[in-house]
């Protein structure tokens, strides 16, 4: 899956190539720093509430303890969903052979993600809630309890994430030779 550039605007199109060519490298590395960023907010709370003990109201990850109106956002976790399934996208390009089979992995699951989290947004902003439910609540969140969900949804996008990167900067693999960027060292 290449994006076609063809009928962007040229200095987006010129934009999008840059970044998938002689910026790649950085921009993966904010992109990573984004994430472990996010899923660490997601680890603490998980420590707070099975370490801890502090109840989940109580239990807001890093940033929500001095703003706790982030926690209970759902515009701040479906903004972070969207930029997450964008930064995905909009990377893809850089990637060839195997590491961008991964990369789309990652994008697959990060996009069903999303799809979960408009729904809590849609929900939030209606005012109604689906069947017998209290709060906004996705699909699998039916099942499963939501701060276990969240950290697992980021964990599965992550570990393809990470499988790609890794196998993006082997200059080894004879699939990296068509790479447009230096991530891989090239001899």
């Amino acid at each position: 899956m290449a994006i076609s550039t063809g009928a962007l605007p040229h200095t987006l199109r010129g934009g999008l190539d840059s970044l998938n060519s002689r910026h790649h490298q950085l921009g993966l590395r904010v992109f990573v720093v984004i994430v472990v960023a996010h899923w660490a907010e997601h680890l603490v709370q998980a420590y707070q509430i099975y370490v801890l003990g502090w109840t989940i109201p109580e239990a807001r990850g890093v940033l929500g303890i001095p703003f706790p109106w982030l926690v209970t956002s759902e515009w701040m976790h479906y903004g972070y969903a969207l930029v997450m399934m964008v930064g995905l996208f909009l990377l893809l390009p850089g990637f060839a052979g195997r590491s961008g089979t991964w990369w789309k992995v990652s994008l697959g699951i990060q996009v069903w993600h999303h799809l979960e989290h408009l729904l809590l947004l849609v929900q939030a902003l209606a005012g109604a809630h689906l069947p017998g439910k209290a709060a906004p609540t996705s699909l699998v969140q039916l099942i499963m309890p939501r701060v276990e969900l969240h950290l697992f949804y980021n964990t599965l996008v992550t570990v393809p994430m990470v499988v790609a990167m890794y196998l993006h900067t082997r200059a080894d693999r004879p699939d990296n030779a068509t790479a447009r960027c230096a991530c891989a060292p090239k001899d």
